[in-house]
């Protein structure tokens, strides 16, 4: 079981407790270990295994560590089941349409009984969710639109799903099978989509047997599709295939080629091929008159032999990469180990699992030269936000802490509520004391588009507010993005000298790919950020940069790749000019 699918469990608790009008802090243990559990480096089943403590990680007491194990020992939970036996079969449903919290469940449910998403749909239509008090058209508008957001989901996994899987499976193969030489994960996985289909690796090993049968044998398989000398396909209880290919050194490249895709840049490719008298399959190029077969170990090769600069995997979309490479004008994209900081990461201050020193240690052994620590303001009354009185407290222990810890400069900062009314959480006296003022949309969020746009561009013309956080607020597969002119929000990003963020996090990648590049294009400074709430999600910086490369940004359009103290020197301009200074500073 992945802690993907135990942290569902502990919200759906959540959930229920919430609509039984449980008391906060009961119903809060319950979403702070499913956060806990959802953001741990480690598998809870194999801590099981291994007869770890659970209780000694923070947030989970002997209570839910003997749900936990319950539930990985025998696939329930009695305490679960009970609860959701005291409500109608369709209620659940109902609280799991983005955007339609317990209690609008509650009075649906309650006054108009309705138990079914159906049913939930008839009463919108025939005008009785309208006609309840406090939510007229506009809000059955919005949940309407949620269901339809609901239904359009498709089989794919989101992203964040797709990277446990294959991490797993990556991991299982590579300890089961030394001769693996070469293990790397293709397909749509690969080019970083921010959903992905099956999963598909390929591997060099000098045993292909011993490889293929520690596939089959995994114990999350239920099915088998095939197994042959060269491949093998399997179904996951996640529902995931995994199809695993054995290729050969010399033929490598070819296969990562082939099957990392996508079919419009591949079909591309076959075009380029033909007319050049060959014919591109996993294996190669082959010869069109002779069948004489040219193989590759490395993509590189493959590329150039066709006449093509190589074209990263995040950019093989089929828009426009292949004229830029046959031109030779791909440039450097920005890379991971480009950023030299990081500017939202939350300690346990707020709604964060680790203390702020323990961010900041982990932050200087990653090698960042600077952090932001930005935990929430006060308007966030369920991440703990913080109070003026505890901010300024807060801003004295990160002085504590950074000359305690050494080796990284360490910037005090926020990530502060929009309200509705696109006023702030905090005023400006407060705010003009801090080093980094990260501004979101956390509430709210079924707001016309004109509305919304007003709201966020009301934000940005604050003097103090360096950058927007998570600027659609989606969360891939979960909650669509917010109603927005976002053609407007850049030009106004752009103009004011607001930042925008690339939130590394894998369930927000937000902004997204289209987004990032058009921000790119109109000169909107781009900040890559983690948004970690542990010290080991300080590593979502790299999926930032990953989802960067897919907007072809370079390491001049990103603020934090700048070096400390060229940071703080574009921090100290007039906000106004920060867009026309980005590029003037080196990254080298």
């Amino acid at each position: 079981m992945t802690n993907s699918e135990i942290a569902e469990a502990f919200e759906t608790i959540a959930t229920l407790l919430q609509i039984e009008g449980e008391k906060s802090f009961t119903v809060r243990a319950y979403q702070r270990a499913a956060r806990t559990i959802e953001r741990l480096p480690q598998d809870v089943d194999a801590m099981i295994r291994d007869g770890d403590d659970l209780t000694a990680i923070p947030g989970i007491g002997k209570a839910i560590s003997a749900k936990i194990a319950e539930l990985v020992a025998t696939g329930r939970m009695a305490y679960l089941d009970r609860l959701e036996a005291e409500f109608p079969e369709g209620v659940l449903d109902l609280v799991r349409i983005p955007g339609l919290g317990p209690k609008t469940v509650v009075r649906i449910w309650k006054e108009l009984d309705v138990t079914s998403i159906e049913a939930l749909q008839a009463a919108i239509e025939d005008g009785r969710v309208a006609s309840l008090p406090r939510m007229g058209k506009k809000s059955a508008d919005n949940i309407r639109r949620a269901i339809q957001f609901a239904r359009s989901k498709s089989d794919r996994l989101p992203i964040s799903r797709a990277v446990d899987i294959a991490r797993r499976v990556a991991a299982h193969l590579e300890s089961t099978c030394p001769d693996i030489s070469s293990l790397v994960v293709c397909g749509s996985l690969r080019r970083f989509e921010e959903t992905v289909g099956d999963l598909d690796l390929v591997c060099v090993t000098a045993d292909p047997a011993a490889a293929l049968d520690a596939l089959i044998s995994m114990d999350t398989v239920t099915q088998v599709i095939g197994h042959g000398d060269k491949k093998a396909s399997v179904i996951l209880d996640s529902g995931a295939q995994v199809d695993l290919r054995v290729s050969q050194p010399e033929t490598l490249g070819a296969m990562l080629q082939y099957f990392t895709g996508s079919l419009h840049h591949n079909v591309r490719l076959r075009e380029i091929a033909s007319a050049l008298g060959l014919s591109l399959n996993e294996y190669g190029l082959a010869n069109s008159e002779s069948g004489e077969l040219e193989t590759f170990a490395d993509e590189r090769a493959l590329y150039a032999r066709l006449g093509l600069q190589y074209v990263p995997p995040e950019l093989r979309q089929g828009t426009g990469e292949i004229a830029a490479a046959k031109n030779g004008v791909i440039p450097r994209l920005v890379q991971g180990s480009d950023i030299r900081g990081d500017l939202h990461a939350h300690t346990d201050w707020s709604d964060g699992r680790d203390p702020m020193e323990t961010m900041i240690a982990a932050a200087r052994e990653r090698g960042l030269e600077y952090i932001a620590i930005t935990d929430h303001s006060a308007g966030r009354g369920i991440a703990n936000g913080l109070s003026v009185e505890r901010l300024r407290s807060h801003r004295a222990a990160l002085r504590r802490a950074e000359s305690h810890i050494g080796g990284i400069r360490v910037l005090s900062g926020t990530e502060m509520d929009i309200r509705a009314d696109g006023s702030l959480d905090y005023p400006d006296d407060v705010l003009a004391d801090l080093d980094w003022v990260v501004a979101s949309v956390h509430s709210a969020m079924g707001q016309d588009s004109a509305t919304m746009t007003e709201r966020i561009i009301s934000a940005m013309n604050n003097p103090y507010v360096s950058a927007i956080g998570h600027l659609s607020t989606r969360l891939i597969g979960e909650r669509r993005p917010v109603d927005a002119d976002y053609e407007t929000l850049f030009r106004a990003a752009a103009d004011t000298g607001t930042a925008l963020e690339i939130n590394g996090s894998l369930e927000r990648l937000d902004l997204k790919d289209a987004h990032a590049s058009r921000a790119r294009e109109l000169g909107v400074p781009l900040v890559i950020d983690s948004d970690a709430h542990t010290a080991e999600a300080l590593g979502n910086l790299d999926y930032g940069a990953r989802l960067a490369r897919r907007g072809w940004c370079e390491a001049r359009h990103i603020v934090n790749t700048m070096r400390a103290d060229d940071f703080v020197s574009w921090l100290k301009l007039d906000k106004k000019s920060r867009s026309r200074a980005l590029s003037g500073y080196e990254r080298v």
